[in-house]
């Protein structure tokens, strides 16, 4: 102000005269501020801002600034974006309702076709701006809604708004209960309704109909499929030797007494030893040979079947020579199984048959059809009415011998059935499959009670029981045969494992030597292999057939004494 005052007008400069005087002035008063303050409050002004590209945020920006509102005018022509997308179509808000208030809204929408806004704290028909739709508080049939009055249908609705008015009035007379049949017989709450009257008035009388509708022609049947029949076969059998009975009248089943071997002795009670040389060869078979089986305790016959659809008894001692031929199969024969005297033996064939034969006359006492192909069979040791199949459909299927039922099915496997070999002194029994597993089973229960599968195993076909019953050796189509415990963990005994054949597609059963001391096996190039049982090692391997060697039997009773089959049709005696 002392400056302007300084400034003098025109009019006093002619008056008077001024007198002008130097003043100092302080550059302290004078102080300029150049960022002065603008009046916004703005706490993110100064915070980092990422590209409108990026995914993520290299700075913690506190959460009131990531919650505030956008700045600027909003887009009235991109109403979608305008609110927040939790899913791909749209928002989706979590709202806390009552179970039963749920249930009620939902039937109340299912039966009138309008529900309440959950959103809504009070559904006012006149109008609540913002709460359901069109301010009605009410989703759905808002029309309907403001009609019912917003009833739900838990509420009593007048009976002019009930959905089954009239009905009643449609409906017939119930009737006196005193009358039967007439007019007014009682019919309750099974009278007929005015409309199924006139529906059945509609309906013409069966002249008329009759000559209305025109005669449909009448279309041929396709012909049907013949139903699949249980092939028929008829089972024979035929004696080779000179007399079935000898001049005591025994048959050949009588346990020989006129050699140096004690057949009732004790298996395992001697050394046994390698065979080294073949003593005899049995021909027979016009094709391949699948199974043998020495007669139990004794083991003076050897039961044999083949690919030529026959069962062949042989004798063992004296001239070993055949003695009878038993044909009832019209294919393969794929497994066979005596009982613990030998009296009886059951064989499985490719024509889906298990048939239950006598040892002694030849004779088919039972035939079992399955309906599918049979891998294996055996009897169950304790109760010799009672024999499980393992069949090519995944099941085991236990039978009754006597009355030929079906007593028990086992259907856990997911392949073909390969072996089943009872353990645990015949309380349990052990199968293997083509699903590449190992189950054990409680007998009579169809419960797995030992599931084994491990990445490495393959497909085990054949499984031998060792004598001391405590291990089961298991032939394995990656060229090794495993031994598993057979007792009650059934763990793998990963010290002993027995290599170096081929037998990679084919079921060569291994076999043991009466001590257990040697395990035995074939292979796909007809060479016999035998192993050392504690070491391991390869003992001896020699050529035995043309073709790949199927079983290798040991006899119970001798030391060194072998009986091998093959393809080849042949079936040979080593010693």
């Amino acid at each position: 102000m002392d400056l302007v005052d300084r400034y003098g007008s025109s009019d006093e400069d002619d008056t008077q005269q001024n007198t002008t005087t130097t003043t100092t002035v302080s550059s302290s008063s004078l102080t300029i501020n150049a960022t002065p303050d603008t009046g916004f409050d703005d706490a993110t002004s100064g915070a980092i801002y990422a590209a409108p590209t990026a995914t993520e945020l290299t700075v913690n920006v506190p959460y009131a600034d990531l919650m505030r509102p956008t700045l600027g005018p909003e887009n009235p022509y991109h109403e979608r974006k305008l609110a927040t997308q939790n899913i791909l179509t749209g928002h989706v808000e979590q709202q806390a309702i009552a179970e039963t208030d749920f249930r009620t809204q939902f039937r109340t929408f299912q039966a009138y076709g309008y529900a309440r806004d959950p959103t809504a704290n009070d559904a006012n028909l006149a109008g609540q701006i913002g709460a359901g739709r069109l301010g009605t508080g009410y989703v759905g049939d808002v029309a309907n809604a403001q009609q019912m009055g917003g009833l739900s249908v838990d509420d009593r609705a007048p009976q002019q708004l009930r959905l089954n008015r009239g009905l009643k009035k449609r409906r017939e007379a119930k009737g006196d209960v005193s009358v039967v049949e007439g007019e007014n017989a009682y019919k309750g709450p099974w009278a007929n309704y005015d409309m199924d009257k006139r529906k059945k008035a509609e309906v013409p009388p069966p002249e008329e109909e009759e000559q209305a509708v025109e005669p449909v022609p009448v279309q041929p049947e396709e012909p049907k499929e013949p139903e699949r029949k249980i092939p028929e076969t008829s089972e024979s059998t035929t004696f080779h030797g000179v007399s079935e009975t000898d001049y005591l009248g025994r048959t050949y089943m009588a346990v020989p007494h006129d050699i140096d071997v004690n057949l009732l002795g004790e298996p395992g009670t001697q050394d046994c030893f390698i065979p080294k040389r073949c003593i005899h060869t049995w021909e027979g078979h016009a094709r391949g040979v699948s199974a043998i089986r020495f007669l139990p305790k004794s083991a003076h016959l050897l039961l044999s079947g083949g690919m030529d659809n026959q069962i062949k008894i042989w004798d063992v001692y004296h001239d070993r020579s055949l003695l009878r031929t038993i044909s009832g199969h019209s294919k393969a024969v794929r497994d066979l199984a005596f009982n613990n005297d030998g009296s009886k033996f059951l064989s499985a064939s490719y024509d889906r048959f298990v048939k239950l034969w006598d040892t002694e006359t030849g004779k088919c006492i039972r035939s079992f059809h399955l309906g599918k192909i049979p891998y294996c069979v055996t009897f169950n040791p304790d109760k010799q009415n009672t024999f499980l199949v393992g069949c090519s459909d995944k099941k085991i299927i236990q039978y009754n011998a006597q009355s030929g039922s079906i007593t028990q099915e086992y259907d856990q496997h997911l392949g073909a059935v390969n072996t089943i070999t009872f353990v645990d002194d015949n309380r349990r029994f052990v199968t293997t499959s083509d699903d590449k597993t190992m189950r054990a089973w409680e007998f009579d229960i169809p419960v797995v009670i030992k599931y084994i599968a491990e990445p490495d195993m393959h497909s085990m076909p054949a499984v031998t029981l060792h004598p001391n019953k405590k291990w089961l050796a298991c032939q394995s189509l990656d060229n090794q045969i495993v031994v598993y415990g057979a007792r009650d963990r059934f763990r793998m005994n990963r010290k002993k494992r027995f290599a170096g054949h081929l037998v990679a597609g084919y079921a060569c059963k291994p076999g043991f030597s009466p001590d257990g001391r040697f395990m035995s096996s074939g292979d796909s190039n007809g060479n016999v292999w035998t192993w050392d049982w504690k070491t391991c090692r390869i003992l001896k391997k020699f050529k035995a057939h043309d073709k790949v060697v199927m079983n290798t039997e040991w006899h119970p009773h001798e030391t060194s004494k072998m009986a091998t089959c093959s393809w080849d049709g042949l079936i040979k005696y080593w010693d």
